[in-house]
């Protein structure tokens, strides 16, 4: 993988990504040439019209981001690629649309466009079909030997043997420990040089993967192999790397101090995250309001009670601020004042509140939160604080996602299916601690863009 502005990227994520970008600036110069060639007028230099090549390859390839063409587990089935190619083109020519109204001068005609996107489908596709055995195969995977023979290094063979798994391990090494279950794993006695064992089976990478680390180090060992230049990982951090999250079963509290990251609060990004909040929630507001006229109604309609929920959180810093959201659920919903899960096919959920949580329209008056600053558009979603207490006892480092600012949509949202269990809590905490760590505005804009994938498809929380 590679890190782009902290944030980890598939190498074929990437490749494919590049690949996609120049095939749609050639589809956008193949629809200007044939569109300029049945009128009868000369194409001109290319370098005229890259502005307008640029506006169609940007935004359709943005829209490919956003609805989940470059989903890591899935780059090699043609059934999900084609579908979401064709979602993907569609939202294209909307965005294309806005700008023209924006900007005509940095868009392709309606003749041309028509052929661009008939040529970026064709391309789009056959690069994935080209493409598809080499992005899945062994090419991009990445060789590591795993040192341990217990259950962490089992999770990791597991991890590895998943679809769409970025790594594969070329063998496991038995050190001194007890609780072994891997039969495979070599014992590291019968290894006369660990480093040349490495080498030889092609790794790049050794994982240390030991379920017990005092005074059972092989320093002298991982000294030698990190001489020759294979990467040492500590199993905290490569599973950072491969899975997107901060996993609570092998972490402690010197990984994750003295491990880079946490800086979420420096001045410039706040700012810049700030200013994006006000403007993005100024503008929301703005778009949607005949929607949120037309679902206030309808709520008024369907039943008596308060158009608007207003619920305590818990914020940055562990303080406390009320959300406005539309009310989805029967004013009886929680008798007794006493807080229940949210869950799946919730039945005190209304007809108007099952349809508004499906398309997310009861989320939007939270950004009247975010204007106020006591939210932002993307961070770990705010919990009520009654949950916070009891989540706080059961889950370590729980405290930790407080501090980040709360939001609307976050890193969980959109890479964790609904749940609301102790135990969907901790893989959420998981996602959180990773989004909190690795903080940046392109994580912010990957997560937006990722947002409506979640919007369209019945993926993330509900």
């Amino acid at each position: 993988m590679i890190r782009l502005f902290k944030h980890y990227i598939p190498h074929a994520v990437l490749l494919l990504g590049v690949c996609d970008a120049v095939a749609l600036l050639v589809a956008a110069e193949i629809g200007w040439v044939v569109r300029a060639h049945q009128i009868g007028i000369e194409a001109g230099p290319v370098w005229h019209r890259i502005p307008r090549l640029v506006a169609f390859a940007a935004s359709l390839q943005l829209a490919m981001v956003g609805v989940g063409v470059y989903s890591a587990g899935k780059l090699h089935s043609m059934r999900y690629a084609a579908a979401r190619l064709l979602v993907a083109v569609s939202l294209g020519v909307i965005v294309q649309s806005v700008i023209f109204f924006l900007v005509p001068e940095i868009t392709l005609w309606r003749s041309n466009l028509f052929y661009a996107l008939l040529a970026a489908m064709v391309m789009l596709m056959a690069l994935r079909l080209v493409l598809a055995r080499a992005i899945g195969g062994a090419a991009f995977r990445r060789r590591v030997v795993v040192l341990g023979a217990g259950p962490r290094a089992a999770r990791l063979k597991d991890l590895c043997a998943q679809e769409g798994a970025g790594c594969m391990v070329a063998g496991f090494v038995a050190m001194a420990e007890a609780g072994r279950v891997l039969p495979e794993a070599i014992p590291r006695d019968y290894i006369s040089n660990l480093a040349e064992h490495v080498i030889a089976l092609g790794a790049s990478e050794v994982v240390l993967a030991l379920e017990e680390r005092r005074n059972a180090l092989p320093l002298a060992d991982l000294l030698r192999v990190k001489t020759t230049g294979v990467e040492v990982s500590e199993l905290s951090s490569f599973l950072e790397r491969e899975t997107g999250r901060i996993d609570l079963q092998s972490v402690n509290p010197s990984w994750l101090i003295f491990s880079d990251g946490f800086s979420s609060g420096r001045m410039l990004s706040g700012v810049v995250k700030r200013l994006f909040d006000i403007a993005a929630s100024l503008i929301l507001l703005l778009l949607t309001a005949p929607i949120l006229l037309v679902t206030a109604i309808a709520i008024r309609l369907e039943s008596r009670g308060p158009i608007f929920y207003r619920q305590r959180r818990v914020g940055l810093f562990n303080e406390p601020f009320d959300i406005p959201k539309f009310r989805s659920m029967r004013t009886d919903a929680e008798a007794g004042g006493v807080p229940v899960w949210a869950a799946k096919a919730d039945p005190r959920v209304t007809r108007v509140g099952r349809i508004i949580r499906k398309i997310r329209v009861d989320e939007i008056p939270q950004a009247w939160s975010v204007l106020k600053g006591e939210m932002s558009f993307v961070g770990p979603r705010p919990e009520r604080p009654q949950f916070v207490e009891s989540l706080e006892r059961e889950l370590p480092f729980y405290a930790e996602r407080h501090m980040v600012k709360p939001g609307i949509t976050g890193w969980a949202q959109i890479n964790y299916p609904y749940g609301a269990s102790i135990e969907d809590a901790r893989h959420k905490l998981e996602y959180d601690l990773y989004y909190a760590k690795n903080y940046s505005p392109f994580l912010d804009l990957l997560i937006l863009l990722q947002t409506l994938r979640v919007v369209l498809w019945p993926e993330g929380a509900r």
